[in-house]
Protein backbone atom coordinates (compact mmCIF):
# COMPACT_ATOMS: atom_id res chain seq x y z
CA UNK A 1 0.00 0.00 0.00
CA UNK A 2 0.99 3.65 -0.24
CA UNK A 3 1.46 3.83 3.53
CA UNK A 4 3.72 0.78 3.52
CA UNK A 5 5.77 2.16 0.64
CA UNK A 6 6.22 5.40 2.60
CA UNK A 7 7.65 3.44 5.53
CA UNK A 8 9.91 1.32 3.34
CA UNK A 9 11.20 4.45 1.58
CA UNK A 10 12.31 5.61 5.02
CA UNK A 11 14.24 2.37 5.58
CA UNK A 12 15.95 2.65 2.21
CA UNK A 13 16.75 6.32 2.81
CA UNK A 14 18.43 5.46 6.11
CA UNK A 15 20.70 2.93 4.44
CA UNK A 16 21.45 5.36 1.65
CA UNK A 17 22.28 8.03 4.23
CA UNK A 18 25.16 5.96 5.59
CA UNK A 19 26.44 5.17 2.11
CA UNK A 20 26.06 8.80 1.07
CA UNK A 21 28.53 9.93 3.72
CA UNK A 22 30.98 7.06 3.36
CA UNK A 23 31.03 6.94 -0.47
CA UNK A 24 32.25 10.42 -1.48
CA UNK A 25 34.59 10.61 1.50
CA UNK A 26 36.12 7.23 0.71
CA UNK A 27 36.48 8.31 -2.91
CA UNK A 28 38.40 11.36 -1.74
CA UNK A 29 40.68 9.21 0.41
CA UNK A 30 41.39 6.88 -2.52
CA UNK A 31 42.12 9.80 -4.84
CA UNK A 32 44.42 11.60 -2.40
CA UNK A 33 46.29 8.75 -0.72
CA UNK A 34 45.97 5.66 -2.97
CA UNK A 35 44.80 5.78 -6.58
CA UNK A 36 41.60 6.98 -8.24
CA UNK A 37 41.27 3.47 -9.73
CA UNK A 38 40.20 2.19 -6.32
CA UNK A 39 36.85 3.93 -6.77
CA UNK A 40 36.15 1.10 -9.23
CA UNK A 41 37.90 -1.75 -7.40
CA UNK A 42 35.92 -1.12 -4.20
CA UNK A 43 32.74 -2.09 -6.08
CA UNK A 44 33.93 -5.70 -6.44
CA UNK A 45 33.56 -6.82 -2.78
CA UNK A 46 30.45 -4.68 -2.29
CA UNK A 47 28.90 -6.14 -5.44
CA UNK A 48 29.76 -9.66 -4.34
CA UNK A 49 27.96 -9.14 -1.03
CA UNK A 50 24.95 -7.72 -2.88
CA UNK A 51 24.79 -10.75 -5.17
CA UNK A 52 24.94 -13.11 -2.16
CA UNK A 53 22.20 -11.18 -0.34
CA UNK A 54 19.92 -11.24 -3.38
CA UNK A 55 20.49 -14.95 -3.95
CA UNK A 56 19.90 -15.89 -0.32
CA UNK A 57 17.08 -13.55 0.72
CA UNK A 58 15.09 -12.40 -2.34
CA UNK A 59 12.48 -15.07 -2.95
CA UNK A 60 9.63 -14.50 -5.39
CA UNK A 61 7.04 -16.38 -7.37
CA UNK A 62 7.40 -15.85 -11.10
CA UNK A 63 4.45 -16.55 -13.38
CA UNK A 64 6.14 -17.34 -16.65
CA UNK A 65 4.50 -16.52 -19.95
CA UNK A 66 5.71 -15.80 -23.44
CA UNK A 67 6.79 -12.22 -24.10
CA UNK A 68 7.65 -10.31 -27.25
CA UNK A 69 10.88 -8.38 -26.76
CA UNK A 70 10.95 -4.99 -28.44
CA UNK A 71 14.44 -5.23 -29.94
CA UNK A 72 13.81 -2.56 -32.59
CA UNK A 73 12.57 -0.03 -30.05
CA UNK A 74 15.45 -0.71 -27.67
CA UNK A 75 18.08 -0.28 -30.39
CA UNK A 76 16.51 2.88 -31.82
CA UNK A 77 16.17 4.46 -28.37
CA UNK A 78 19.71 3.56 -27.29
CA UNK A 79 21.44 4.64 -30.52
CA UNK A 80 19.31 7.75 -31.04
CA UNK A 81 19.84 9.06 -27.51
CA UNK A 82 23.54 8.14 -27.63
CA UNK A 83 24.04 10.17 -30.80
CA UNK A 84 22.27 13.22 -29.36
CA UNK A 85 24.31 13.02 -26.16
CA UNK A 86 27.52 12.53 -28.16
CA UNK A 87 26.71 15.65 -30.16
CA UNK A 88 26.19 17.64 -26.97
CA UNK A 89 29.38 16.31 -25.36
CA UNK A 90 31.74 16.85 -28.29
CA UNK A 91 30.13 19.88 -29.92
CA UNK A 92 32.46 22.84 -29.60
CA UNK A 93 35.22 20.54 -28.33
CA UNK A 94 36.11 17.83 -30.87
CA UNK A 95 34.36 19.74 -33.68
CA UNK A 96 32.56 23.04 -34.11
CA UNK A 97 28.81 23.23 -33.53
CA UNK A 98 28.06 24.08 -37.13
CA UNK A 99 30.38 21.51 -38.70
CA UNK A 100 29.00 18.77 -40.99
CA UNK A 101 29.90 16.15 -38.36
CA UNK A 102 27.96 17.95 -35.63
CA UNK A 103 24.92 18.61 -37.81
CA UNK A 104 24.95 15.05 -39.14
CA UNK A 105 25.06 13.52 -35.63
CA UNK A 106 22.14 15.64 -34.40
CA UNK A 107 20.05 15.00 -37.52
CA UNK A 108 20.65 11.24 -37.45
CA UNK A 109 19.94 11.10 -33.71
CA UNK A 110 16.68 13.01 -34.15
CA UNK A 111 15.61 10.72 -37.01
CA UNK A 112 16.27 7.59 -34.94
CA UNK A 113 14.34 8.97 -31.93
CA UNK A 114 11.42 9.86 -34.21
CA UNK A 115 11.55 6.34 -35.68
CA UNK A 116 11.52 4.97 -32.15
CA UNK A 117 8.16 6.62 -31.42
CA UNK A 118 6.72 5.21 -34.64
CA UNK A 119 7.93 1.71 -33.76
CA UNK A 120 6.53 1.95 -30.23
CA UNK A 121 3.04 2.58 -31.61
CA UNK A 122 3.14 -0.81 -33.35
CA UNK A 123 5.09 -2.87 -30.80
CA UNK A 124 3.16 -5.60 -28.95
CA UNK A 125 5.15 -4.98 -25.73
CA UNK A 126 6.98 -1.66 -26.21
CA UNK A 127 10.16 -1.04 -24.25
CA UNK A 128 8.83 2.43 -23.38
CA UNK A 129 5.02 2.53 -23.70
CA UNK A 130 3.79 5.86 -25.02
CA UNK A 131 0.81 5.90 -22.67
CA UNK A 132 3.13 6.94 -19.84
CA UNK A 133 3.36 10.36 -21.50
CA UNK A 134 -0.41 10.84 -21.78
CA UNK A 135 -1.24 10.92 -18.05
CA UNK A 136 -0.42 14.12 -16.18
CA UNK A 137 0.92 12.45 -13.07
CA UNK A 138 3.19 10.13 -15.08
CA UNK A 139 4.41 12.83 -17.46
CA UNK A 140 5.04 15.23 -14.59
CA UNK A 141 6.88 12.58 -12.60
CA UNK A 142 9.12 11.75 -15.56
CA UNK A 143 9.92 15.41 -16.23
CA UNK A 144 10.77 15.92 -12.57
CA UNK A 145 13.09 12.90 -12.80
CA UNK A 146 14.90 14.48 -15.77
CA UNK A 147 15.49 17.59 -13.68
CA UNK A 148 16.61 15.57 -10.67
CA UNK A 149 19.16 13.72 -12.81
CA UNK A 150 20.53 16.97 -14.23
CA UNK A 151 20.83 18.67 -10.83
CA UNK A 152 22.48 15.68 -9.17
CA UNK A 153 25.04 15.14 -11.93
CA UNK A 154 25.72 18.87 -12.15
CA UNK A 155 26.50 19.28 -8.48
CA UNK A 156 28.31 15.93 -8.21
CA UNK A 157 30.54 16.85 -11.16
CA UNK A 158 31.24 20.53 -10.55
CA UNK A 159 31.22 20.92 -6.77
CA UNK A 160 34.48 18.89 -6.47
CA UNK A 161 35.90 20.84 -9.43
CA UNK A 162 35.01 24.11 -7.71
CA UNK A 163 36.20 23.00 -4.26
CA UNK A 164 39.55 21.74 -5.53
CA UNK A 165 40.28 24.06 -8.44
CA UNK A 166 38.90 27.34 -7.08
CA UNK A 167 39.08 26.97 -3.30
CA UNK A 168 42.22 24.84 -3.29
CA UNK A 169 40.74 22.06 -1.16
CA UNK A 170 41.93 18.46 -1.29
CA UNK A 171 39.89 15.54 -2.66
CA UNK A 172 38.78 14.47 0.84
CA UNK A 173 37.34 17.89 1.66
CA UNK A 174 35.69 18.04 -1.76
CA UNK A 175 34.18 14.63 -1.02
CA UNK A 176 32.68 15.98 2.20
CA UNK A 177 31.06 18.83 0.25
CA UNK A 178 29.39 16.36 -2.12
CA UNK A 179 28.44 14.14 0.82
CA UNK A 180 26.37 17.03 2.18
CA UNK A 181 24.17 16.77 -0.92
CA UNK A 182 23.69 13.03 -0.64
CA UNK A 183 23.19 13.23 3.12
CA UNK A 184 20.38 15.78 2.96
CA UNK A 185 18.51 13.75 0.35
CA UNK A 186 17.87 10.52 2.33
CA UNK A 187 17.13 12.41 5.53
CA UNK A 188 14.38 14.34 3.74
CA UNK A 189 13.20 11.23 1.87
CA UNK A 190 12.69 9.45 5.18
CA UNK A 191 10.46 12.33 6.31
CA UNK A 192 8.70 12.69 2.95
CA UNK A 193 6.67 9.51 3.43
CA UNK A 194 4.89 10.96 6.45
CA UNK A 195 4.40 14.33 4.79
CA UNK A 196 2.81 13.17 1.53
CA UNK A 197 0.43 10.87 3.39
CA UNK A 198 -0.95 14.02 5.03
CA UNK A 199 -0.84 16.72 2.36
CA UNK A 200 -0.43 14.78 -0.90
CA UNK A 201 2.33 14.06 -3.37
CA UNK A 202 2.33 17.33 -5.33
CA UNK A 203 2.28 19.65 -2.32
CA UNK A 204 5.14 17.72 -0.73
CA UNK A 205 7.14 18.01 -3.94
CA UNK A 206 6.43 21.75 -4.08
CA UNK A 207 7.79 22.16 -0.55
CA UNK A 208 10.87 20.28 -1.72
CA UNK A 209 11.25 22.62 -4.67
CA UNK A 210 11.42 25.57 -2.27
CA UNK A 211 14.54 23.98 -0.76
CA UNK A 212 15.99 23.16 -4.19
CA UNK A 213 15.52 26.76 -5.34
CA UNK A 214 16.99 28.06 -2.08
CA UNK A 215 20.02 25.80 -2.43
CA UNK A 216 20.47 26.79 -6.07
CA UNK A 217 20.34 30.43 -4.97
CA UNK A 218 23.07 29.76 -2.41
CA UNK A 219 25.33 28.27 -5.10
CA UNK A 220 24.97 31.48 -7.11
CA UNK A 221 26.54 33.36 -4.21
CA UNK A 222 29.67 31.18 -4.24
CA UNK A 223 32.83 32.79 -5.55
CA UNK A 224 36.59 32.57 -5.51
CA UNK A 225 36.66 33.62 -1.84
CA UNK A 226 33.92 31.36 -0.48
CA UNK A 227 34.46 28.68 2.14
CA UNK A 228 33.95 24.94 1.86
CA UNK A 229 31.24 25.06 4.53
CA UNK A 230 29.25 27.46 2.35
CA UNK A 231 29.47 24.93 -0.48
CA UNK A 232 28.41 22.09 1.81
CA UNK A 233 25.49 24.15 3.14
CA UNK A 234 24.21 24.86 -0.37
CA UNK A 235 24.55 21.18 -1.33
CA UNK A 236 22.78 20.04 1.83
CA UNK A 237 19.88 22.40 1.15
CA UNK A 238 19.51 21.11 -2.42
CA UNK A 239 19.71 17.54 -1.13
CA UNK A 240 16.89 18.14 1.35
CA UNK A 241 14.78 19.51 -1.48
CA UNK A 242 15.50 16.60 -3.79
CA UNK A 243 14.56 14.14 -1.04
CA UNK A 244 11.17 15.82 -0.75
CA UNK A 245 10.73 15.86 -4.54
CA UNK A 246 12.05 12.55 -5.90
CA UNK A 247 10.40 10.12 -3.50
CA UNK A 248 6.83 11.54 -3.63
CA UNK A 249 6.81 11.84 -7.42
CA UNK A 250 7.95 8.23 -7.88
CA UNK A 251 5.38 6.88 -5.42
CA UNK A 252 2.69 9.05 -7.03
CA UNK A 253 3.43 7.45 -10.41
CA UNK A 254 3.33 3.98 -8.88
CA UNK A 255 0.04 4.72 -7.14
CA UNK A 256 -2.01 5.50 -10.24
CA UNK A 257 -1.35 2.24 -12.09
CA UNK A 258 -2.12 -1.36 -11.36
CA UNK A 259 0.42 -3.74 -9.86
CA UNK A 260 1.36 -5.23 -13.24
CA UNK A 261 2.37 -1.81 -14.59
CA UNK A 262 4.31 -0.43 -11.65
CA UNK A 263 7.51 -1.83 -13.06
CA UNK A 264 6.91 0.05 -16.28
CA UNK A 265 6.33 3.43 -14.66
CA UNK A 266 9.19 2.94 -12.19
CA UNK A 267 11.54 1.96 -15.01
CA UNK A 268 10.42 4.97 -17.04
CA UNK A 269 11.15 7.23 -14.09
CA UNK A 270 14.62 5.75 -13.65
CA UNK A 271 15.28 6.08 -17.38
CA UNK A 272 14.20 9.73 -17.23
CA UNK A 273 16.61 10.39 -14.38
CA UNK A 274 19.46 8.70 -16.26
CA UNK A 275 18.59 10.69 -19.38
CA UNK A 276 18.64 13.89 -17.34
CA UNK A 277 22.07 12.98 -15.99
CA UNK A 278 23.48 12.18 -19.43
CA UNK A 279 22.10 15.27 -21.13
CA UNK A 280 22.88 17.39 -18.08
CA UNK A 281 26.56 16.50 -17.96
CA UNK A 282 26.83 17.20 -21.70
CA UNK A 283 25.10 20.58 -21.59
CA UNK A 284 26.81 21.72 -18.40
CA UNK A 285 30.17 20.64 -19.81
CA UNK A 286 29.47 22.73 -22.91
CA UNK A 287 28.59 25.71 -20.71
CA UNK A 288 31.77 25.38 -18.63
CA UNK A 289 33.99 24.94 -21.70
CA UNK A 290 32.42 27.91 -23.45
CA UNK A 291 32.98 30.21 -20.46
CA UNK A 292 36.58 29.05 -20.03
CA UNK A 293 37.29 29.53 -23.74
CA UNK A 294 35.84 33.08 -23.61
CA UNK A 295 37.92 33.97 -20.54
CA UNK A 296 41.09 32.62 -22.13
CA UNK A 297 40.51 34.57 -25.32
CA UNK A 298 40.16 37.81 -23.34
CA UNK A 299 43.26 37.13 -21.21
CA UNK A 300 45.94 39.83 -20.74
CA UNK A 301 48.73 39.92 -23.30
CA UNK A 302 51.24 39.02 -20.60
CA UNK A 303 49.64 35.56 -20.33
CA UNK A 304 49.44 34.92 -24.08
CA UNK A 305 50.87 31.55 -24.99
CA UNK A 306 50.74 30.27 -21.42
CA UNK A 307 47.03 29.52 -21.16
CA UNK A 308 45.79 25.89 -21.28
CA UNK A 309 44.01 24.68 -24.38
CA UNK A 310 41.52 22.32 -22.68
CA UNK A 311 40.07 21.27 -19.33
CA UNK A 312 42.96 18.88 -18.66
CA UNK A 313 45.36 21.79 -19.11
CA UNK A 314 43.27 23.86 -16.72
CA UNK A 315 43.59 21.17 -14.04
CA UNK A 316 47.34 20.90 -14.66
CA UNK A 317 47.77 24.64 -14.08
CA UNK A 318 45.73 24.63 -10.88
CA UNK A 319 47.40 21.59 -9.29
CA UNK A 320 50.86 22.93 -10.11
CA UNK A 321 51.94 20.07 -12.36
CA UNK A 322 52.28 22.42 -15.34
CA UNK A 323 54.77 24.68 -13.57
CA UNK A 324 52.58 27.77 -13.90
CA UNK A 325 53.45 31.24 -12.65
CA UNK A 326 51.45 32.80 -9.78
CA UNK A 327 49.79 35.24 -12.22
CA UNK A 328 48.71 32.43 -14.54
CA UNK A 329 47.49 30.30 -11.66
CA UNK A 330 45.33 33.14 -10.29
CA UNK A 331 43.88 33.98 -13.70
CA UNK A 332 42.92 30.35 -14.39
CA UNK A 333 41.47 30.00 -10.88
CA UNK A 334 39.20 33.02 -11.38
CA UNK A 335 38.25 31.77 -14.87
CA UNK A 336 37.24 28.41 -13.42
CA UNK A 337 35.24 30.22 -10.72
CA UNK A 338 33.34 32.06 -13.47
CA UNK A 339 32.75 28.81 -15.37
CA UNK A 340 31.33 27.01 -12.33
CA UNK A 341 29.16 30.06 -11.57
CA UNK A 342 27.48 29.71 -14.97
CA UNK A 343 27.08 25.97 -14.36
CA UNK A 344 25.32 26.74 -11.08
CA UNK A 345 23.20 29.36 -12.88
CA UNK A 346 22.17 26.70 -15.41
CA UNK A 347 21.18 24.39 -12.55
CA UNK A 348 19.06 27.19 -11.09
CA UNK A 349 17.23 27.42 -14.42
CA UNK A 350 16.66 23.66 -14.33
CA UNK A 351 15.22 24.02 -10.82
CA UNK A 352 12.74 26.65 -12.03
CA UNK A 353 11.65 24.34 -14.85
CA UNK A 354 11.19 21.53 -12.33
CA UNK A 355 8.60 23.64 -10.52
CA UNK A 356 6.56 23.67 -13.73
CA UNK A 357 6.90 19.88 -14.00
CA UNK A 358 5.62 19.43 -10.43
CA UNK A 359 2.67 21.74 -11.13
CA UNK A 360 1.82 19.56 -14.13
CA UNK A 361 0.91 16.77 -11.72
CA UNK A 362 -2.69 16.79 -10.42
CA UNK A 363 -3.12 17.70 -6.79
CA UNK A 364 -5.31 14.69 -5.98
CA UNK A 365 -4.03 11.44 -7.47
CA UNK A 366 -6.84 9.38 -5.96
CA UNK A 367 -9.27 10.90 -8.47
CA UNK A 368 -7.35 9.41 -11.40
CA UNK A 369 -8.48 6.27 -13.17
CA UNK A 370 -6.20 3.34 -12.40
CA UNK A 371 -4.64 1.90 -15.52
Amino acid sequence: SVAERARVQGYLASVWGAAAVVGPTLGGVFSEYLSWRWIFFVNLPIGAVAVWMLHRHLHETVHQRKHTIDYAGAVLLAVGCSLLILGLLEGGVAWSWGSPVSVGIFVLGAILVAAFFLVEKQAAEPVLPLWVFTRRVLAGSSLVAVGVGAVVIGLSSYVPTYAQGVLGSGPVVAGFAVAALTLGWPLAAALAGRVYLRIGFRDTALIGMVFVLAGAGLTLGLGAGSGVWEVAGACFTVGVGLGLVASPTVVAAQSVVGWERRGVVTGTNMFSRSLGSAVGVAVLGAVANAVLAHRYISAPDALAGQLPVNSNGTSAVLDGSAGSTPALHEFVRVALSDATHYVFLSLAVVAVLMVGAVLLMPRRTRELTFL
